[in-house]
C-alpha cells in the first residue's frame, strides 16, 4: 500500500483476490478495437466484456460511446468489467500516444459512483499505460482522487515476466 491509498500486487486482474463484489477496470479505445494489450487477457477469461464494447461501438449514433464514458458488464455474480473509453484511436504517431488522461479521468469519476453503489472493490493493470502509451506518473493521481481518496478500495496488479 503507498500513501495513495492503492495497494500494488503481483498477479493478474482479470483474477480479481478478496471477497465481496469486484470491478475489474480497464481502458478501451474510442475506435472499435479490441484485439491487443490486456483485453486479451479480459476476452480469454470472459466473451462477454468483447461482445459488449463491440455492440456498444457499432450502436454509438444511439448511446453514449465516447471518451470518458463506461460500460459497466457483468461477467460473474458479484463480479463486473468496467470498459473505459481513455484513448483515442489505437496509434501512437504525430499527434502523440492515444491516452486521455482527461478522459480517464472522467470514467473514473463515473467508476467511483457505480464501485460505491455496488459496495465493490477496483481491480486494474496500470491502466492507460499500456497500448495507450501513458505514464503512470499522471494516472495514478488520477486513481487516487477518484477512487481511493472517496473510499473505495483498490487494487492494482502487475504481471509476472518480462516487461511486465
Amino acid at each position: 500500500m503507498t500513501g495513495t491509498g492503492i495497494r500494488y500486487v503481483r498477479g493478474d486482474a482479470t483474477a480479481p483476490a478478496g471477497g465481496g463484489a469486484k470491478v475489474v477496470a480497464h481502458v478501451c479505445n474510442d475506435v472499435g478495437g479490441w484485439g491487443r494489450g490486456f483485453v486479451l487477457a479480459l476476452s480469454r477469461r470472459w466473451p462477454q466484456p468483447e461482445a459488449a464494447y463491440r455492440r456498444w461501438h457499432r450502436e454509438r449514433a444511439r448511446n453514449d460511446f465516447g471518451l470518458g464514458a463506461v460500460q459497466y458488464v457483468r461477467v460473474e455474480p458479484d463480479l463486473w468489467v468496467a470498459n473505459m473509453v481513455g484513448q483515442r484511436g489505437i496509434r501512437t504517431g504525430g499527434k502523440g500516444v492515444p491516452v486521455r488522461y482527461e478522459a480517464i479521468d472522467a470514467a473514473l469519476d463515473a467508476l467511483s459512483g457505480r464501485a460505491a453503489e455496488l459496495g465493490a472493490s477496483v481491480h486494474m493493470p496500470r491502466i492507460g499505460c499500456g497500448l495507450a502509451g501513458g505514464r503512470w506518473e499522471r494516472v495514478e493521481p488520477l486513481v487516487a482522487a477518484r477512487l481511493a481518496a472517496r473510499g473505495v478500495p483498490v487494487t492494482v496488479y502487475d504481471v509476472d515476466g518480462p516487461g511486465g
